[in-house]
């Protein structure tokens, strides 16, 4: 595929939050090439209409969605993606309104609440523009404890610092704070509760069987004095020369008592994955205080992709190869326009059903209808069709000691579709799937997937342990290899010109169990 990658333009002042997305971009490329994608970078800022030409003069079939603020300024995150969704632009990662939901702590805040989520109490939000009547009610409220001071759009811990930690015995000592500090922090910012205690990043990844929650980090705060604020500040995560740099660790090695909380961490983040509408990948940071009570700070819906970052470094410990992420991300990608979040659910076009059984061993007819299947697909030359046709003989004449197994589906007595596959030789659980092809008259029955779930389960049970698939990588095969990416199939490996100059194999692989 055509990928553009889509981030922000970076200025030549930019800070250190904003120059890494040059990095994220530069991995994100580097990756898209080992697959076997064309990818470009495109910068972009509120122009949107040198944006559109760009798109259009540079015909992307996709855009891997980097952005995380315009003109310096997070509160607008939310414009590109829905600016993608208006040209019908398919993109990676979550959708306009998730993004848009995640990235206002505030909204992101009331959400968990609603969806039963612990999160730590907030006060606010507040900007420097604050009224009188604002600031006057409920001043004298309790809410004597430590805060913190964050900004409501800015992520990367913008603005945070040691000052950002506060003692505040009521509202009428915290709201001058906030509306003091609010120029600092994106122009309008909240206090939340500090909660004393630990500190968790749990990653999640798309993957054909839904997200999947990437081991837990924690962050420990090495060497901290008792009146340094154990938070992860702007120094903590731009700042190399900082102790709070240096003295922030992440690990993910745990004592055995820890596993339930883990579990429970894991459980909260595939639910916040849930609850916003995520999707490609996301972040979901916690505390649990002294009492191992787990409490939500914010769910990343664009975590950072770069090498020495945390989603990295989780991937890195679940042994999860980085363009494999890349291409997880991109398989879960999809036009953005159904967000669920403030749209009801849209019910799929249902499939004529087919009325028909398998068989397993081939009868002479099959042979005639094997050639007339795959001629009517128009996939395939003619000297390919007739290898499709010499395996079935193979079958038909050495029977069980033919390397080629088959399942066939028919409709009456009429073959509508087949898939054919072997063991691999000199291997002890590796298979070959050869073959699948469905009558063109019966497509988009689910038929294609009915065979090939029934070969997976025929190869398990004979001990298959991953299935190996090959197949084009021009444009022509695009819905073949969405077939098997749904199917939970992996791109293992792209073989340059191998079919023809310009024509690459590409390898797919299924694990049907750990080997």
């Amino acid at each position: 595929m055509r990928i553009a990658i889509l981030h922000n333009a970076v200025g030549a002042s930019a800070l250190p939050d904003e120059q890494d997305v040059l990095v994220q971009a530069k991995a994100v490329s580097q990756a898209l090439d080992r697959l076997g994608h064309e990818s470009f970078c495109l910068a972009c800022s509120l122009d949107l209409s040198a944006l559109a030409h760009a798109i259009d003069e540079k015909k992307p079939d996709m855009v891997f969605n980097l952005v995380e603020s315009l003109e310096g300024k997070g509160q607008l995150i939310g414009i590109v993606p829905f600016f993608l969704d208006s040209l019908g632009m398919p993109y990676t990662g979550s959708s306009s309104a998730a993004i848009l939901l995640t990235s206002n702590k505030m909204s992101a805040k009331e959400k968990m609440r609603a969806a039963g989520l612990e999160t730590p109490d907030w006060i606010g939000p507040y900007s420097k523009k604050a009224s009188p009547d604002d600031i006057k009610a409920d001043t004298e409220q309790p809410v004597a404890g430590r805060w913190i001071i964050k900004s409501v759009w800015e992520h990367a811990s913008l603005g945070l610092d040691s000052d950002g930690l506060v003692q505040a015995g009521s509202r009428s000592e915290l709201i001058p704070i906030l509306c003091q500090r609010a120029p600092l922090l994106g122009g309008s910012c909240f206090a939340e509760a500090y909660i004393d205690g630990r500190e968790f990043n749990l990653s999640l990844l798309a993957g054909p069987n839904g997200p999947e929650a990437l081991p837990p980090a924690e962050i420990l705060f090495e060497g901290y004095a008792d009146d340094r604020p154990r938070i992860v500040d702007y120094r903590a995560k731009w700042d190399e020369t900082s102790f709070e740099y240096q003295h922030t660790l992440r690990r993910f090695a745990y004592p055995p008592q820890d596993q339930g909380l883990l579990d429970r961490l894991k459980a909260l983040a595939l639910k916040c994955w849930k609850v916003f509408g995520t999707g490609g990948y996301a972040r979901v940071d916690f505390r649990v205080d002294r009492q191992e009570r787990p409490y939500i700070l914010e769910v990343n819906a664009n975590p950072c992709l770069s090498p020495d970052a945390g989603f990295a470094a989780a991937l890195k410990e679940a042994g999860i190869p980085f363009e494999t992420a890349v291409q997880r991300i991109l398989a879960d990608a999809h036009p953005k326009q159904k967000a669920l979040l403030f749209t009801p659910p849209t019910t799929s076009r249902p499939r004529t059903p087919v009325s028909g059984k398998f068989r397993y061993d081939p009868i002479p007819q099959d042979v005639s209808d094997i050639q007339r299947i795959i001629a009517a697909t128009g996939f395939f030359r003619d000297d390919e069709i007739d290898v499709a046709v010499e395996l079935v003989e193979d079958r038909l004449s050495k029977k069980e000691k033919s390397d080629y197994c088959f399942v066939f589906y028919q409709d009456m007595e009429r073959l509508i579709g087949y898939c054919c596959y072997g063991r691999i030789a000199c291997t002890t659980h590796s298979w070959d799937l050869y073959w699948i092809a469905v009558d063109p008259k019966f497509q988009r029955k689910g038929i294609g997937r009915l065979l090939l779930e029934k070969a997976e389960d025929l190869i398990r049970n004979q001990g298959g342990g991953k299935i190996y698939i090959e197949t084009s990588f021009t444009e022509r095969y695009a819905t073949t290899r969405f077939f098997y990416e749904k199917a939970g199939y992996r791109q293992d490996a792209v073989l340059d010109d191998f079919y023809a100059p310009g024509d690459a194999k590409v390898i797919y692989c299924k694990t049907l169990w750990p080997c």
